[in-house]
């Protein structure tokens, strides 16, 4: 729905898990599953949990006085009854953990509309048909005196929506303050203890609850909470499209608490990614790009040796770049190495993550290289492996032979659902005889790991390839790098034809020269061949 004048307003929910709900199961379900779903809806602009902080023995959490509370804030309230938003709460959308879990829950959800907000010393108001004195009072003392109290950051005031006609029109006041505030402070109670406030709730208030409560989690519209998952009360879930699965540390066969799920580009490309690592939410995470033509699969034994190496400091996530799959309609057009730059910031804005690390192979080297100069604000560092900064002259006839290749085998496959051209079984011995070295096939541990890898390249859809490959074919960097001032480093397979060479130049020509490492005994993918050497390079490298 989309009225010519839409009502912004909030959803605002509060939930009394019952004892027999397990914290790490409703944690896990509430963070990567029901939270996400929402934020992935266009008009749910944020999603935010909070936790009561006014419990206590004589006031313990009950139903009437719930320990959690969730507010999100939506663009347009008509959308709440529209079908898209609707079927999240019903079946075959809604998943069964869901269904189970929402049984062990008391719950009160509840439609606001807005009606004004003061931010700073300015005052914003949409005028409704609300107690004069009321709007007064707030307007002209209440919310005046209250930003005077320290840590004070905004106040917003919401009424019933009208999409609850049936139910009695209550107003409500979010009063939203710093961590460190002057709550119960001498400012506060002077705010609170006025001959108009006395008036007020005597002769205009009916009744009057006020709550307190701290932030607990911020939602964004992909799945990160890997401490949930530590736990060994936590159990695996898998969404009902299997598009999310949570696995818990103590199911793993890595020892380690992963999330698979996904995160879509402002113009419709599905970017699966899977995040493993430290439950710890606030540390580092490092972001992995793979090379076209291959899965996220390429850096899985670089993920066991690097977190085992740092001790399980790092977050890591790795996804399927654009391309991987047949690219919708609705995407760009022309992949550019910008273009894949700004899936990475997109990825990280979904994540509700500020920085990264980023480390990227071949066209994924070029795009952290990118990344990193583009956003460096964004980026604490970077690892550029096997690419160039700047496009070969030949790119576009040598990838464009590689395409006819594909066309002329006319290989097709099962991709998400539907039957559609695939790159094929010759592209992708040719393509992994280029990437490997000679001695690695020699060595029956590394034959079946290159043997996998020819299958992600068989299995590329053929129109996501051509796609992407054109990010390929015009790209320069160098005059960026002079100026470059970020934290850097550059990777290469010492069998990788001429670019150890090209990369020494490139090292040389980063800001004031920054190291590069040549991997022996490895080609085009390093960390294929040689996972345990790129591991302790990368670990020492990010500190």
């Amino acid at each position: 729905m989309s009225p010519t004048n839409p009502t912004p307003g909030i959803l605002y929910v509060t939930m009394s898990p019952l004892p027999s709900l397990l914290p790490p199961k409703f944690h896990d379900w509430y963070n990567n599953e029901h939270g996400p779903g929402r934020l992935r809806l266009p008009f749910c602009l944020n999603g935010f949990r909070y936790r009561a902080s006014d419990l206590s023995t004589s006031t313990p959490a009950s139903p009437d006085h719930p320990e959690w509370m969730a507010i999100y804030d939506i663009a347009d309230m008509q959308e709440l009854e529209s079908d898209t938003y609707t079927r999240l709460r019903k079946a075959p959308v809604q998943s069964q953990r869901e269904r189970d879990t929402m049984k062990e829950i008391k719950v009160d959800r509840r439609f606001y509309d807005f009606v004004g907000r003061v931010k700073g010393r300015s005052l914003r108001c949409w005028k409704v048909s609300v107690k004069k004195e009321l709007a007064r009072w707030y307007e002209e003392e209440h919310i005046p005196l209250l930003s005077k109290v320290p840590g004070w950051r905004r106040t917003r005031r919401f009424v019933t929506s009208s999409l609850e006609e049936d139910k009695e029109r209550e107003w409500l006041a979010l009063h939203e303050y710093a961590p460190l505030n002057g709550l119960g402070g001498e400012e506060f109670v002077k705010a609170t203890t006025t001959e108009w406030t006395g008036r007020i709730y005597e002769d205009v208030v009916k009744e009057k609850k006020r709550r307190v409560y701290d932030l607990y989690y911020t939602f964004g519209p992909a799945p990160r909470d890997l401490q949930s998952l530590s736990s060994s009360e936590a159990i695996p879930a898998e969404s009902t499209d299997g598009m999310t699965k949570t696995l818990p540390a103590h199911s793993a066969s890595t020892g380690y608490a992963s999330i698979s799920s996904f995160i879509t580009t402002p113009d419709g490309v599905v970017l699966p990614y899977e995040l493993s690592g430290s439950p710890d939410p606030n540390a580092p995470l490092l972001i992995l790009i793979n090379s076209i033509l291959v899965s996220r699969g390429i850096w899985d034994n670089f993920i066991l040796h690097f977190l085992k190496i740092t001790a399980n400091k790092f977050r890591i996530l790795r996804y399927n770049s654009r391309g991987r799959t047949s690219l919708p309609d609705s995407s760009t057009k022309s992949t550019t190495v910008n273009t894949l730059a700004d899936d990475v910031i997109t990825i990280l804005n979904a994540l509700c993550a500020q920085t990264a690390a980023v480390v990227g192979v071949s066209l994924g080297g070029a795009t952290a290289l990118n990344v990193a100069l583009k956003y460096p604000s964004r980026i604490t560092a970077f690892v550029a492996c096997d690419t160039n900064s700047v496009a070969p002259a030949g790119n576009p006839k040598a990838w464009g032979e590689r395409i006819e290749v594909c066309e002329k085998e006319g290989a097709r496959a099962n991709i998400s659902g539907s039957e559609e051209p695939i790159v094929g079984s010759e592209l992708a011995e040719l393509t992994v005889r280029r990437w490997f070295t000679k001695e690695s096939y020699a060595d029956s541990t590394l034959v079946k790991r290159i043997e996998n890898v020819k299958e992600m390249v068989k299995g590329n859809s053929l129109q996501g390839f051509k796609e992407s490959v054109k990010a390929l074919y015009q790209y320069d960097f160098r005059d960026a790098m002079k100026t470059y001032e970020g934290k850097g480093a550059f990777l290469v397979g010492a069998g990788d034809g001429v670019l150890p060479k090209t990369m020494k130049e490139m090292a040389n020509s980063l800001g004031k020269g920054v190291e590069l490492k040549e991997i022996q005994g490895a080609g085009h993918l390093p960390m294929v061949e040689r996972p345990e050497e790129v591991a302790e390079f990368v670990s020492g490298f990010l500190g």
